[in-house]
């Protein structure tokens, strides 16, 4: 799937020298796993809800007791509304959403590892790349690794002109041209446009990639707190990523 060595880039997109990737890089893709470990994350991460405990309930009812004509169901006082429960008009809600569900959905820790580790293997791979819709030189040797240098780019400028050297251009200009309103409430929840994924960068922190964060389409990240969110959105492995060599150390004890 891979080669034993990766050329490594410096900020400038030259190649600098190679380095030999560990063997994260070569496991199976196991795309039953990632999906399944996207998906526990996504639904644990959702917001409880549920309606008042007492809605329905704040209404004293009467009822005349036996031998009196009518049904014993709780009535309004001086009426003969039923309240409180759930079949009459303002009563309580039968079924009603608790705040108090647990929304967790939880995976094998192994599992989750595994999956992770099977994402990163198919950032390797040109074919599971191009397959999530990247575009990407024929010739452009994956898994993409780059010095530390890039960590000291202060200006987006810089980072754009990086990512154009190595030759991802033709992605940064699929990510930006394809920036669309969202359909829908979320226009007035501040998810107004829907941008494409187009690079991840991964390095040994963050706060350091800032530069980079302002290219639309592209996304940074530190390899201790990698996610499956953000190396195989949606569920599906082969994103286009940028490791630097401080980050594959840090990869090679997920295995």
């Amino acid at each position: 799937m891979i080669e034993v060595k990766s050329k490594i880039y410096s900020s400038k997109g030259e190649v600098v020298g190679e380095l030999e990737v560990p063997e994260i890089f070569a496991l199976p893709p196991r795309t039953d796993l990632i999906e399944k470990a996207f998906r526990s994350s996504m639904l644990s991460n959702r917001q409880p809800y549920g309606s008042y405990a007492f809605a329905g309930m704040r209404q004293v009812g009467h009822n005349l007791g036996a031998n009196h004509g009518m049904s014993r169901i709780p009535r309004v006082a001086g009426s003969s509304r039923g309240v409180i429960n759930a079949s009459f008009v303002g009563g309580r809600s039968a079924h009603s959403p608790r705040s108090s569900k647990n929304l967790f959905i939880g995976i094998n820790k192994k599992e989750r590892k595994l999956a992770l580790g099977s994402a990163i293997s198919m950032t390797a791979s040109v074919d599971y790349v191009k397959k999530r819709g990247h575009k990407i030189p024929d010739d452009l040797t994956l898994p993409l690794i780059a010095d530390g240098s890039i960590e000291s780019i202060q200006k987006t400028k810089d980072a754009e002109y990086f990512l154009e050297q190595i030759g991802l251009k033709d992605d940064l200009k699929r990510a930006k041209d394809g920036i669309k309103i969202r359909a829908g409430r979320g226009k007035m929840r501040g998810r107004t446009y829907k941008t494409p994924r187009s690079v991840l960068i991964v390095g040994s922190d963050s706060s350091k990639l800032r530069a980079f964060a302002s290219i639309p389409g592209v996304e940074i990240s530190s390899a201790k707190n990698l996610s499956i969110k953000k190396i195989a959105p949606g569920g599906k492995g082969g994103r286009l990523t940028i490791y630097t060599n401080d980050a594959i150390k840090i990869l090679e004890e997920v295995r």
